[in-house]
């Protein structure tokens, strides 16, 4: 008998063993997966693909590219135009872990929420507020850097303004890397919702207001990016209404870290028991899993517990997720 040869034949079929179990259960994920992005408006995915984790491991990721815009309703609105506008005009705002009606009231007042006399979004005689109404009002008001000519305006992008069927592609391991503590959510956000729209990172509200301007969200607890499009920084009905619902609550996206998310509290309204500081806890029959947070907290996630995954705008980008990305 040629020993040899033996030895490689059986070292391939012990190899062929370990690999089967591993591809059964990816080739199930993805199955999962495009289930559960039934809202989502998907156009390439999802499929398998080798990707770099956050923390320099080599792994299988799933992929999916998606249009980044809900498809059962229209975004908006969130800028009053004047100081009688009501919360039909009107969008939200997160201060102090409430969430606030930002109508025109609001705006009006917002030298005394914030206890500053330099805010002064409206005129005086006319009521009317001070909102970006343009694309490059837009860019020059929502970047980190606010032009100083938007001092004093509510910031207003619209869906609009997005170049027609913008896509994002996610990219996310297909089974979770933990970490011995959790890290920062990276620059990929949080995850990605059932709709496929992006559930972002807390919103940098201090760079927002000091610059006196105020970028609110919709009701749903979005608003857009003209780098990034419409992305979700608080999870509301408009999430957990899509979510088959089970004794634990809904599931309303997937994080970057592989991980489920679920809806703030559980089905009877309980809030979910031992949440470690990412908003994770395990239970016997999901493992380990993640809840959004309290909508006025602007964290819809604290950390993240496992590698995160990429997101782009180009769907044949590589994912290598401890490569920096290039500043829009």
């Amino acid at each position: 008998m040629d020993f040899p040869q033996f030895r490689r034949t059986a070292l391939t079929t012990v190899a062929a063993v370990l690999v089967l179990p591993f591809q059964v259960q990816a080739q199930s994920t993805l199955a999962e997966v495009e289930s559960f992005f039934d809202a989502a408006q998907i156009v390439a995915g999802p499929a398998l693909v080798d990707c770099t984790l956050s923390g320099g491991t080599e792994t299988t990721c799933f992929s999916i590219t998606v249009i980044a815009e809900p498809s059962s309703y229209t975004p908006g609105p969130w800028c009053p135009t004047n100081i009688t506008d009501g919360p039909d005009k009107s969008g939200i705002w997160l201060e102090d872990g409430k969430v606030h009606v930002a109508d025109g009231a609001f705006m009006q007042n917002l030298s005394t929420f914030y206890d500053d006399d330099k805010w002064q979004l409206s005129d005086p005689s006319t009521g009317k507020i001070n909102v970006t109404d343009s694309l490059e009002a837009c860019l020059a008001a929502a970047r980190p850097d606010v032009d100083p000519a938007y001092t004093n305006h509510c910031v207003q992008c619209l869906v609009e303004y997005m170049p027609e069927g913008a896509t994002q592609t996610y990219v996310i391991p297909v089974e979770p890397q933990p970490l011995m503590r959790g890290r920062s959510i990276g620059f990929a956000g949080a995850g990605i919702a059932r709709n496929g729209v992006s559930l972002a990172a807390a919103a940098p509200t201090d760079a927002i207001l000091g610059a006196y301007t105020i970028a609110p969200f919709d009701v749903c607890g979005g608003h857009v990016n003209p780098h990034a499009g419409y992305h979700y920084h608080a999870v509301t009905d408009c999430l957990t209404t899509l979510s088959d619902m089970s004794d634990h609550g809904g599931q309303i996206g997937i994080a970057m870290d592989g991980y489920k998310i679920f809806a703030q509290n559980m089905t009877d309204g309980s809030t979910p028991a031992k949440l470690d500081r990412c908003n994770g806890h395990e239970t016997g029959d999901l493992g380990y899993h993640y809840h959004a947070g309290d909508p006025g907290s602007n964290a819809i996630l604290g950390c993240m517990s496992a590698e995160y995954g990429c997101a782009s705008d180009d769907p044949t980008a590589v994912c290598d997720a401890t490569a920096r990305p290039p500043r829009p």
